[in-house]
């Protein structure tokens, strides 16, 4: 036991001081100098090099950015198969389906190549390389200059720089700022756009448990799709043609059917979106007392309403089922949110941290003089902005995309006054028709009477709430000429405006008139909200937030040296890394690291449209028929559960073993730490994550997709040592000797090799 203690103590002071376990999505480039040393004991297999290279094939080119970073998928088969989330795919699927053919409830399956169903205007990235171009990016920029001034030399430079990139259209490119505003990298992304759907699982087995049980554990949820890039006949990016082929990747994931135990490695590459961890006190009681409750009340009643269409009508249901699946996602996220900010106390965590700061600034004239001042512009910006949070909050959810009428109408005001300043007759025709197609696809998931009642119902709730000196200038119209009267001014807007149906506007475009355009009433309340909002961001106290920001992460940084600080998810591709572990909830609540199939019968009720189980699927369950996917106890396990750090745009992101392998795919955070994006809590931070046998059984067993599950590789493993590993030991078992990712598929050469010699949710 001493000896086994000793052992620990070395390993211990032999890795680098500044490495926190767990905690952090970490740039896929910076492994090197930052995480791998703990990721080796962990468990990891892999070099860092085997997880990013821009000249070899790696497994950062198996995973792939959907959308622009709406979600998270990952290729598993060398012929461009990709598996994500059902909730990230759940709009397109929506997108294809009739109410005579519902592949949303009832499921979808490809049973060759020729029967996936193309799908406009998706899209996938593949991120090529990042580049660090701080220096060439600050170069120049000097503490004098205003935060405008700074601002806008920084742009300047940063569209040379994306423009360049880009190769003229070869790529995507952008520079994002980290730390805000300290450090920028360049991405470089490959972006594919004939995407086809190959198959989706019925919804009560995609969305098992609703809304109901969003965010919880445990969790039953086969929360999977499946979708396939196309590229031309080089391998290249192609608009969709029928004579595409199948993507040839640089390197796929084995999938891993051995299963996992409790202690082992996992880790999650993907495009989180964006979280807030240097968020400061005051933010934080903002958040709590003002931004937080808004939101919530305002997408509570928008649900309420869109439901009641929904249950009246099954062609309105299926219009609205991903605006609603999106609109209830996040008003129970914000109210997960409060109570964890409440429960886990972050407001004195944060405090504590800003006195500390402050203190270590004044012992130091440099330090003073340099940082001394920045918590009091952050701490004026929320000061100034206090009074109007709340306004601010109703102006985006209430008033631009509350009713998506408005959001549409702003955006088709925009086109119109673009091509009336043309004043070429032929180029502002092709404008207006160009617009016909962005026309269609708003209208193909529009109702007439459920736009209505969502306008008018938030038009009342923004006007109850919030002052007239802080609402919209629209909404004085409905005091001059409706006598304050929402129902009326509503109902009036829709049996007038030219945008409230395909056909008039349809008929407007052909025949556009200034004046009809000027006088439209939804045209009024669209650019007004836009506006609106807009004002929200001119304040006084913003360019000193922004500058006080700056200094103040600048000097954490420089204050606490020894510690490695991840930067805020921001849409670019991240690593986070950690073990399959159970947690405590709360007192006496104990949760375990795995569920499986019997927790879907106890959850079963046919009364119950969020736990609905089909027939069937509770047969296979009853029999046990579970095949080579069952674990050593004979149970299919559904989900599994590690203490991974993951936000929004991580969704279907791949979980991977020590050895580079498949072993479930991510789609949830848990209740408890639902204010890890401002504050990470390792002992209850949690990833749930659907395993990849569970995704397996219903495609092979339930969906009929023997030919997909035949399609994959499957990676070779040796046996389990009979003894499992101590969870509370420092250093795990020795790892296997590391396994490279396996050779890819047959392809043109990399495109990511440099021309002179880039993850609920």
């Amino acid at each position: 036991m001493k000896s086994r203690l000793k052992l620990i103590l070395l390993a211990l002071l032999a890795l680098p001081m500044f490495v926190q376990a767990n905690e952090g999505m970490w740039l896929v480039s910076l492994l090197n100098r930052v995480n791998e040393a703990e990721m080796k004991n962990l468990g990891l297999n892999l070099t860092a090099e085997e997880i990013y290279s821009i000249n070899n094939a790696s497994l950062k080119d198996a995973i792939v950015r959907l959308n622009g970073g709406q979600c998270t998928g990952e290729v598993v088969s060398d012929k461009g198969l990709i598996f994500t989330n059902h909730h990230c795919a759940y709009d397109a699927i929506q997108s294809l389906s009739t109410v005579q053919n519902d592949m949303l409830t009832n499921g979808f399956c490809a049973k060759s190549m020729n029967e996936e169903l193309p799908i406009p205007g998706f899209e996938i990235s593949f991120l090529v390389r990042i580049e660090d171009v701080t220096k060439t990016i600050l170069d120049g920029i000097t503490a004098d200059m205003s935060e405008a001034d700074r601002t806008a030399a920084i742009q300047g430079k940063i569209g040379q720089m994306a423009g360049k990139a880009a190769e003229g259209g070869k790529y995507e490119a952008e520079v994002k700022s980290f730390f805000y505003g300290n450090e920028f990298y360049l991405f470089v992304y490959s972006t594919y756009r004939d995407i086809r759907l190959v198959g989706n699982p019925p919804e009560s087995v995609g969305k098992f448990g609703g809304d109901t049980d969003n965010w919880m554990w445990p969790r039953h949820t086969g929360d999977f799709s499946m979708l396939r890039i196309y590229a031309d006949k080089d391998n290249n990016p192609a608009d969709y043609a029928a004579d595409n082929k199948p993507y040839a990747p640089k390197h796929f994931l084995p999938v891993n059917i051995n299963g996992v135990e409790e202690g082992d490695y996992a880790m999650i590459m993907g495009y989180p979106g964006t979280t807030d961890r240097f968020l400061s006190s005051w933010g934080v009681q903002q958040a709590l007392d003002l931004t937080n409750p808004a939101t919530v009340e305002v997408r509570d009643l928008k649900l309420s309403t869109m439901k009641k269409h929904m249950d009246a009508d099954p062609a309105v249901r299926l219009k609205y089922a991903a605006k609603y699946a999106s609109t209830a996602n996040y008003w129970k996220y914000f109210i997960g949110q409060s109570k964890g900010l409440k429960r886990l106390n972050v407001y004195d965590k944060k405090q504590k941290q800003e006195a500390k700061f402050a203190d270590w600034a004044a012992k130091d004239p440099s330090r003073q003089a340099e940082y001394g001042k920045a918590l009091d512009m952050i701490k004026a910006y929320y000061d100034a902005t206090n009074a109007t949070a709340k306004s601010n909050v109703y102006a985006l959810e209430a008033g631009l995309i509350g009713s998506d009428l408005t959001l549409f109408a702003f955006r088709f005001a925009r086109t119109f006054e673009a091509a009336m300043k043309e004043t070429d007759e032929t180029k502002r025709k092709a404008i207006l028709d160009n617009f016909k197609g962005q026309a269609e696809d708003f209208y193909k998931d529009y109702d007439m009477q459920t736009e209505k009642d969502v306008f008018a119902a938030l038009t009342k709730l923004y006007r109850t709430k919030i002052s007239a000196d802080q609402r919209p200038t629209w909404m004085s119209t409905i005091d001059a000429k409706f006598k304050g009267n929402e129902a009326a001014f509503t109902e009036k807007m829709f049996a007038t405006s030219f945008l409230v149906s395909k056909e008039k506007l349809m008929a407007f475009l052909d025949k556009p008139s200034q004046k009809v355009f000027d006088k439209d009433m939804a045209v009024m309340v669209g650019k007004s909200a836009i506006e609106k909002y807009r004002a929200t961001f001119a304040n006084d106290a913003q360019d000193k937030f922004d500058t006080g920001y700056r200094l103040f992460v600048k000097g954490l940084r420089e204050m606490n040296p020894d510690k490695a600080y991840s930067p805020d998810a921001n849409s670019t591709m991240r690593i986070t890394y950690g073990q399959v572990k159970n947690y405590t909830a709360a007192d006496a609540v104990n949760y375990d690291y795995y569920t499986t199939t019997k927790g879907i019968m106890e959850k079963r009720d046919e009364t119950n449209p969020e736990f609905v189980v089909p027939n069937r699927l509770a047969e296979l369950i009853n029999k046990k028929d579970f095949g080579k996917y069952a674990n050593s106890k004979g149970e299919l396990v559904v989900c599994f559960i590690a203490d991974l750090d993951i936000t929004g745009g991580n969704s279907g992101s791949p979980t991977i073993d020590a050895d580079g392998n498949l072993i479930g795919i991510a789609f949830d955070g848990n209740w408890e730490a639902m204010s890890g994006d401002i504050a990470y809590e390792p002992e209850l931070q949690r990833t749930i994550v659907v395993d990849v046998r569970y995704v397996l059984f219903i495609i092979e067993k339930l969906m009929g997709g023997k030919n997909i599950t035949d399609e994959l590789k499957y990676a070779k493993r040796p046996m389990r040592p009979a003894a499992t590993q101590d969870l509370g030991a420092a250093v795990p078992p020795a790892p296997q000797a590391p396994t490279p990712p396996p050779a890819p598929a047959p392809a043109p050469a990399p495109v990511s090799s440099p021309k002179k010699a880039p993850a609920k949710k």
